[in-house]
Formats: structure tokens, sequence, C-alpha cells
């Protein structure tokens, strides 16, 4: 049953004319190459539509046929570009990436063989590399597992958006909302908790980079949108509580880890 395996690749564009240039040329550099990619612009007040423009034209008809680029009349944030994108998607396979991530060039092939592998897949991650705005490289490589449960995933999200495949009609059934929130760790969590099946990839096959404007760099904010997520999956007081604590635990060793990772990274 998943002999034939097409992707839709959904990158959601707000602002980020320096860096969705070099993240989409990342998707054209793939070795799997039965995917399209949709770009939407999430009303953008800068010049990416102009880089985006000036990226299609720059590239062979083969690529440009796999390219649709879609506008939001106004900004409405991540989760409705996602879904809009995901709503417009031709296949049954969901990639998401950031305009500002990149990806190693076999990650769609690596992610493609492992669905092969493991029919009942409806979630494929994998580990992630990190870099900061000046494209300089941490040497600390965030691990993931085989394969995760809900209970686990409640310590620490090792489900990085822009590492996931996703099955399409998952996505359609229990859209992204709550852009206050982890809107991506709220729906893994949903997921999960419903017996979906996620299987992932020990290798950083996800560059993430770290960014001052994104919802995770003030890291009190991104505390508070973590213990929400818990509220709003139905746990109580005491059990948010609990996986907060190791959440927070979890999560301050990562940052250090990467930290110190550029110190001595060459």
């Amino acid at each position: 049953m998943n002999d034939f395996i097409s992707i839709t690749i959904i990158m959601s564009a707000y602002n980020t004319e320096k860096t969705i240039d070099s993240s989409a040329r990342f998707v054209f550099g793939q070795s799997f190459i039965d995917y399209e990619l949709i770009i939407v612009d999430g009303h953008n007040t800068d010049g990416t539509l102009e880089v985006i423009s000036a990226l299609i034209a720059s590239e062979s008809p083969e690529v440009r046929d796999r390219i649709r680029v879609v506008s939001n009349d106004t900004n409405m944030g991540v989760s409705y570009s996602r879904n809009r994108g995901i709503e417009l998607a031709r296949y049954d396979w969901i990639a998401f990436l950031d305009s500002d991530d990149l990806w190693t060039e076999d990650k769609l092939a690596k992610q493609v063989e492992l669905i092969r592998q493991h029919d009942d897949a409806d979630i494929i991650f994998t580990g992630s590399a990190f870099i900061d705005e000046s494209d300089r490289r941490s040497g600390y490589i965030l691990g993931v597992p085989a394969d995760i449960g809900f209970k686990e995933l409640l310590k620490q999200n090792l489900i990085s958006c822009s590492s996931v495949l996703v099955r399409k009609g998952l996505l359609i059934a229990n859209k992204m909302r709550y852009d206050e929130m982890h809107e991506d760790f709220l729906l893994w969590l949903t997921l999960l908790k419903k017996g979906c099946k996620a299987y992932g990839i020990n290798e950083p096959l996800l560059i993430y980079r770290l960014s001052s404007g994104s919802k995770s760099a003030d890291k009190r904010k991104a505390a508070l949108m973590t213990f929400r997520v818990y509220r709003k999956m139905g746990l109580s007081l005491v059990a948010s509580l609990y996986y907060f604590m190791i959440y927070s635990v979890r999560n301050l060793k990562k940052y250090r880890s990467i930290r110190k990772g550029f110190e001595v990274y060459v």
C-alpha cells in the first residue's frame, strides 16, 4: 500500500526575505523528487514575495511546475497558513518546512523508505542539527527515538514540525490551531493520544535555525505556551506541573548543549 508515495511540502512564509531562498533551494535539492511545494504567503510586509518570484524564475521548468504560491489577504498566523496549504495539497503525505529551516538532501528519501517499512506509520520525524542566524552550526545533535508515544512526548517535544511527514487525512480531521501556544506540539499530542503511530529517524535530517524572532526564542513565553498545551490537552493541574517540570529540565539541558556546541564546533 506504500509503493506509490507522493508528498506535498507546505512552507508558510511571513517576512522571511533573508532565509526563504535558501530553505526552498534545499527542497529543490532533494534526492526524492515526487513532491509539490506550496508556499503560503502570510501577507508579508517585507520583500519575501519578490524573493519567491525571483527564485521561481531562476529554476528549470520542471521545478517551476512543482511550485504553487498562494497569498492570504491578511496575516492570519502560521496555523491558518498551514491549514490552507493542507486543504490545497494534492498528495496524501504532508511535510512542513518553516521558511528559515533547512533539510539534508536525503531527508524525504529516508522518510519514504521508513514509511515503506511501516504500513501503520502516521507520522515520520527526524533528529535535528542547529544553526544560528549567521548560518553558524552547533556541534550538538538532537537525537530521537525509533518511535514515541503520548506519555513520552509529554516530557519533551521531540517531533520538530519542520522534520515531519504526516498523513494528510489526519491533518484534515485534526487542524492546527491556537497560535498562542505551541500549535504543532498540541497537534502531535492529539494524534498520539488517539492512537496514531509516530516513527523516528535518529539522524539530523533537519537543520533547525535558531532565530531571535521565533516563538521559542523567549524562553519564559515558550514555557508558558507549553503549559497551555498541557491544560488544553485536558491534563489536571498536578499532571501539568509534573510534565512541565520534566519538560523544563530537558529543554534547559538541550539549549545549554546547543550553546556549548556553538562554542566548540568548527
